[in-house]
């Protein structure tokens, strides 16, 4: 020991140093392994679905989002342009480079709109006559005409609309709203994803993702044919008081098992799914029984008609569903029905068909059971199209994809109706008043919700993560009743 040199400045420094680095490396695994949910500790709440209190008061409870795949056209649908009319058939006057996400070489002449349009409701709403049954409920709905994304391709502009970012993995919109207010109903999953009997959307699974919250917060996606869930029914009967002694067993059992392998959020996602499962088994069968519903309400949807039949069970599903406190229900089409590139007019004719009964059947049926006013609707896609036409061989029928503006409309849960807010230049190609971005638009459900888009996020990595990301969006508060 006293042979050993002393330590001189140099050595000191350098163990010190090794043991701030150790800390600091100790204090981020903790986070990345024992989970970083700052949100949860503010408000006294472990990951937990129970109801909790938001940030401030809310005027929504819940959120139905109609996510429309693929990108409608803003300038056929919401946003007349006369002045793209007059030019139809003429080449793009300015530079085309910024012009969809193609090659300047495929960029075909300007492209008037497709459909008719005219003033609906006491607000005078333009819409187009492929919307007749959303017309009717122009002055309840809230057109924002001035959204932009960051990004032209499909994958990451879903990405961005559902998480706000636009790589895949992060946490959806549904994920951070239940993250933040749990849900109302224990019996039901908080977080609801309706998908098409014809098929997954683009990006799949990825839509309705938690990302790095706790699994226990991603979107349960129900079957699209069929009963909704299977083996709802047990496999055979028993009294009330030996099935609730048995789920009293296994709950004791399950807390055994947690205690034993503390902070394993998989673990308690599991214990969590199984523990639902269990009880839907004694309530959820009354919840998913259209058959319930009178004959003229399942009318008004469109059920029993081709070609809204799909679409409007799934609407009437998702009203069921938030009628006994489900949080967040999405509704999908197929993988991007809307994606026109070739054709428009009869694409968005034949989405419209399938789609626009069931959706204003939706608000009727809200608003007559006096939902509407705590239940936010959110319509849109991942972006809009471009006011110029494009090649497919020697024909110009279709519309490039348009990342700098494209129409999402909102009612409901606080939002002001007959308004259509946000202003786009004569061609309908970019914003030119008004701009809501992603984040904002987010930002703003959230607030209406109840929830502070600073104040919710989750500890990762040293970052303090948020649906809205680092730079302070804009809640848009012009929308708001």
């Amino acid at each position: 020991m006293h042979n050993e040199p002393p330590i001189n400045r140099r050595d000191f420094f350098g163990r010190t140093r090794d043991g701030i680095l150790g800390a600091a490396l100790t204090h981020l695994l903790s986070e990345d392994f024992f989970g970083g949910s700052a949100f949860a500790s503010e408000t006294g709440a472990a990951d937990s679905l129970n109801p909790r209190e938001g940030h401030h008061p809310a005027k929504a409870k819940s959120v139905i989002q109609l996510f429309m795949n693929g990108g409608p056209s803003q300038m056929d649908l919401f946003d007349p342009k006369p002045v793209l009319n007059r030019m139809d058939g003429k080449s793009y006057p300015g530079n085309t480079e910024g012009i969809g996400n193609q090659s300047t070489e495929d960029i075909g002449v300007m492209l008037g709109g497709q459909y008719p349009f005219a003033r609906h409701g006491q607000s005078g709403m333009w819409m187009a006559d492929v919307l007749p049954h959303l017309a009717e409920m122009s002055d309840d709905i809230c057109l924002v005409n001035s959204m932009w994304t960051d990004h032209p391709n499909h994958d990451n502009a879903l990405y961005k609309i559902q998480s706000g970012r636009l790589f895949m993995g992060y946490p959806t919109l549904g994920a951070w709203t239940v993250y933040g207010l749990g849900s109302e109903n224990r019996n039901l999953p908080a977080y609801v994803v309706l998908n098409d009997p014809l098929g997954m959307p683009k990006n799949g699974t990825r839509n309705w993702t938690a990302g790095f919250l706790p699994p226990l917060y991603q979107g349960t996606p129900f079957r699209p044919t069929g009963s909704p869930i299977l083996n709802l029914k047990p496999q055979f009967e028993q009294s009330a008081r030996v099935g609730e002694a048995a789920r009293g067993l296994l709950d004791r059992l399950d807390e055994i098992h947690r205690r034993k392998r503390p902070n394993q959020p998989n673990l308690d996602a599991r214990i969590e799914s199984y523990g639902l499962a269990a009880r839907m088994q004694l309530s959820a069968g009354e919840s998913l029984d259209l058959s319930r519903e009178r004959e003229s309400t399942r009318e008004m949807y469109g059920i029993g008609q081709k070609p809204t039949d799909s679409y409007g069970r799934r609407c009437l599903l998702a009203r069921r569903l938030v009628e006994r406190g489900v949080r967040f229900v999405q509704i999908f089409l197929e993988e991007q029905p809307w994606d026109s590139h070739v054709d428009l007019a009869d694409n968005h004719r034949a989405v419209c068909e399938r789609t626009d009964k069931p959706v204003a059947g939706l608000l009727k049926d809200l608003k007559q059971r006096g939902l509407l006013d705590s239940t936010m609707v959110v319509w849109g896609g991942e972006f809009g199209r471009t006011p110029t036409s494009q090649r497919s061989g020697t024909i110009y029928t279709g519309r490039d994809h348009n990342m700098q503006a494209f129409t999402s409309w909102m009612a409901g849960g606080g939002i002001k109706g007959g308004v259509s807010y946000g202003t786009t230049d004569d061609f309908g190609h970019a914003v030119v008043e008004n701009p809501v971005s992603v984040h904002d638009f987010h930002a703003t459900i959230l607030h209406l919700l109840g929830l502070h888009h600073q104040k919710l996020f989750f500890k990762r990595s040293g970052l303090d993560e948020r649906l809205t990301g680092f730079e302070p969006p804009r809640v848009v508060t012009e929308l708001f009743v």
